[in-house]
């Protein structure tokens, strides 16, 4: 997983940021299912990452939202 900044992040379109969004709710959920498996090794840290992600996405949204 490469690491979103914010200033690509603000590059990005609706649609994109939408599609951003959904492939890391996805990643996000199957590293969580490892991990609850225990079969979870390497990617331990990524959690964090992926939440931090979503959450950037989710900022950059909402302010596009608001006039």
């Amino acid at each position: 997983m490469a690491r979103l900044k914010m200033k690509s992040i603000r590059e990005l379109n609706k649609q994109d940021l939408k599609e951003k969004l959904e492939q890391s709710r996805v990643e996000l959920a199957k590293i969580r299912t490892e991990e609850a498996k225990g079969t979870l090794r390497k990617e331990s840290g990524k959690i964090r990452a992926y939440r931090k992600e979503i959450a950037r996405i989710l900022t950059r949204i909402n302010e596009t939202k608001t006039p």
